[in-house]
């Protein structure tokens, strides 16, 4: 496939970036090697927290961010993606540091939940991603209401996401994790969104009894979209 090159910003975590490069691979209508997607990836896992830095308990990732998007312009991306949910909230960073293209996570993941026009869409987000309100607000750009967990759920998810994090994915964390997708549904969501790229490690859309829409998916359609020339 000729098109053209792609620059991800990884490392947030790392699993979720090779994840992300799995699911270009797998998704990408190919026939041969020259079919697939042209990718260059920064996968590095020494960004600052982001959850600390939107708590004021860290310095920002926004510098790194930028670098990041500057190396990769360097070694020859056409257009950028972040792999990344929470660190959305840098954004701004990454678009003044280059002159390239970025395709939007968190834009990309709600255009794909709103295409059956629901009114209520329960978001799994990391805790910065919740703090910055990046799903709050595109979705109410949207006319939809965005359905968070309780403080209490809302912890517990945390705990999970570092635990997939250190590697675990493991039974126990599957099925807190499907639980806490109940817990959305049972207050009235019509279609979750999995806002953290930790997430469909351990829970798939056969796992929860509403549509799910995977953000790492949602951005892999968008790359292997726009790798082509289509957007």
């Amino acid at each position: 496939m000729a098109g053209r090159t792609v620059g991800v910003i990884g490392g947030m975590g790392p699993a979720a970036t090779v994840h992300f490069m799995s699911r270009v691979l797998a998704l990408t209508p190919a026939v041969r090697d020259q079919d697939h997607v042209h990718l260059i990836v920064d996968n590095n896992g020494e960004v600052f927290d982001r959850n600390d830095a939107l708590q004021g308990e860290g310095p920002s990732p926004g510098p790194i961010l930028a670098d990041m998007a500057r190396g990769l312009e360097r070694a020859g991306a056409r257009f950028l993606v972040m792999p990344c949910n929470t660190a959305h909230a840098f954004v701004a960073d990454v678009l003044a540091a280059t002159s390239l293209p970025f395709v939007d996570l968190i834009d990309t993941t709600c255009d794909e939940a709103m295409a059956a026009r629901p009114r209520r869409i329960g978001v799994l987000v990391a805790d910065g991603c919740r703090r910055a309100g990046l799903y709050q607000t595109a979705l109410d750009r949207r006319g939809a209401q965005a359905l968070l967990l309780g403080d209490v759920d809302h912890e517990a998810f945390v705990a999970l996401l570092y635990r997939i994090k250190a590697g675990d994915l493991g039974a126990e964390v599957r099925s807190g994790m499907g639980r806490l997708a109940t817990v959305l549904i049972e207050a009235g969501a019509e279609v979750l969104i999995a806002g953290c790229t930790e997430v469909p490690l351990v829970l798939g859309s056969g796992e929860v009894a509403a549509p799910l829409v995977d953000s790492i998916d949602a951005l892999a359609r968008a790359t292997i979209t726009a790798a082509k020339g289509e957007a």
